[in-house]
């Protein structure tokens, strides 16, 4: 297994300045371990690209690692609004933030189109809505076939995609399951995969709602325990719901998000 590195050098080497990047998870399995580290490597300028931008995402955002953000909903999950983002958006701090509002359906489609190496995918529906008129990446079209109106949705292929699982096996595969977002659409569509994973393992055993992603397709495996906290990953550990409680205290104030992040991630050094 050569590629199983570290997770600072992952992050070295596969995430630069100016980079699209994407940290795809739904509910589960959010990648923060990597998250912290592109914070601590001090990234600039990325576009970051996650369907359901949460605290992950604040976090990044309020210590200046974004200039753009592509989602379809941005909150604290269960508890309310991400201040960090809020105020990148209205008061452009750190800095400003550019942003590319989309449904879950439509940047799903985008990921799947990335993936086919496709320039768009379609979907239907969107010209009912105000994001199409809002969000130049998507356009209505009508179907040579049937005449149906439909929306062009131009196609996402991140720079990098880091994702977060719970195994991987010695020849370099990865086994995930639980809630499944988009993570293997956005693995496909992307020209560098990170994955963090729990454990490594001889071989892997049927699991049900489980995918395996090709070895092939992965540029780097960090072993990284724990590496979904305060999320949770399916058969391993809980979701830390006083954590995301506290967020929302903690991120209010521009002083104490600052402090925060000083202390328990900026000073913090992955094993």
């Amino acid at each position: 297994m050569g590629n199983v590195i570290s997770l600072k050098k992952a992050i070295g080497e596969f995430v630069h300045d100016g980079d699209s990047i994407a940290l795809e998870g739904f509910s589960h399995l959010i990648p923060f371990a990597a998250g912290h580290e592109i914070i601590r490597q001090q990234r600039r300028d990325l576009t970051l690209i996650r369907l359901v931008p949460d605290l992950i995402f604040d976090q990044m955002i309020g210590m200046g690692c974004a200039r753009k953000l592509i989602f379809s909903w941005a909150g604290n999950p269960g508890v309310g609004l991400l201040h960090r983002f809020r105020d990148a958006v209205e008061k452009g701090w750190p800095s400003p933030l550019d942003l590319e509002e989309h449904t879950h359906g439509s940047l799903a489609v985008a990921y799947a189109a990335g993936a086919a190496h496709l320039p768009f995918g379609t979907i239907r529906g969107y010209p009912d809505t105000d994001l199409a008129k809002r969000t130049s990446t998507v356009t209505s079209i009508h179907c040579p076939f049937s005449g149906e109106k439909l929306t062009a949705v131009r196609a996402i292929q991140p720079d990098v995609t880091i994702i977060h699982a719970q195994r991987a096996d010695r020849d370099g595969n990865i086994q995930l399951w639980g809630i499944l977002g988009v993570q293997k659409e956005a693995v496909y569509a992307a020209r560098h995969v990170v994955v963090t994973v729990e454990e490594i393992c001889e071989k892997f055993e049927p699991v049900m709602s489980g995918i395996v992603i090709p070895s092939w397709i992965v540029s780097a495996i960090v072993v990284a325990p724990g590496g979904a906290r305060p999320s949770y990953a399916h058969g391993y550990y809980g979701r830390d719901n006083a954590f995301y409680q506290e967020w929302d205290a903690i991120s209010r104030d521009r002083q104490r998000f600052t402090e925060w992040m000083d202390k328990n991630v900026m000073e913090c050094v992955p094993a």
